[in-house]
């Protein structure tokens, strides 16, 4: 039986149109994210009969197997609920999110302009984060190699932006620079206040 299982898409293929095409959302959840549902079960029935027959030569191989797969499953499962139709949500972080990003990057123009700058400079494949440290207690900007790479302990995504080729190439090709500037238009900002302050809550006295 698998462990993990492909989430719905929260919207159409084409609700996010026209900043993210709807033939990059089909793709992008349908093929790509099924594959590393399917990638991470695998891996884990690997394991299950390794440990049947005694048998741990793949162990290594497969232990990486299932951090990347499964990394590109919670990844995309966090991004897909970052992003909204525009007009659904607010164009900027309100409330207690606002608060903390006037502290920790001077205001949201800087912030953005911080996001923008780490999203684009991300060599090969991988992501661009907003963070909660929760050592520091603050956010952070981070690069995300691949789908599993580089993220010290304790940093909680709030949210997420896909720089892997297939995010954008097929509407954006190589210009990564329109790709970002167009996905502000639909961040979800209630969703990365909710994982926020759930990131806040459930992080305090762990370390």
């Amino acid at each position: 039986m698998a462990v993990y299982n492909l989430p719905d898409l929260p919207y159409d293929y084409s609700a996010l149109e026209p900043f993210v095409a709807a033939e990059i959302m089909q793709l992008h959840h349908d093929k790509h994210h099924a594959a590393y549902v399917a990638g991470a079960n695998t891996a884990l029935e690997k394991m299950a009969e390794a440990r049947d027959k005694g048998d741990f030569a793949a162990i290594n191989k497969l232990e990486k197997d299932l951090a990347f797969n499964l990394g590109g499953h919670v990844n995309h499962s966090v991004f897909w609920k970052n992003m909204a139709p525009k007009g659904s949500a607010p164009e900027r972080p309100e409330g207690e999110l606002s608060a903390a990003i006037d502290e920790f990057f001077g205001g949201f123009d800087g912030f953005q302009k911080h996001f923008n700058e780490n999203a684009k400079a991300i060599q090969g494949s991988g992501w661009s984060m907003l963070v909660w440290d929760i050592l520091g207690k603050r956010l952070n900007v981070m690069q995300l190699f691949d789908q599993q790479g580089n993220l010290p302990v304790g940093q909680v995504p709030v949210l997420q932006l896909d720089m892997w080729e297939h995010a954008f190439y097929l509407q954006y090709k190589n210009v990564k620079a329109d790709y970002v500037d167009a996905w502000w238009n639909v961040v979800n900002w209630n969703d990365v206040a909710e994982r926020f302050t759930k990131a806040k809550a459930q992080t305090d006295g762990l370390i």
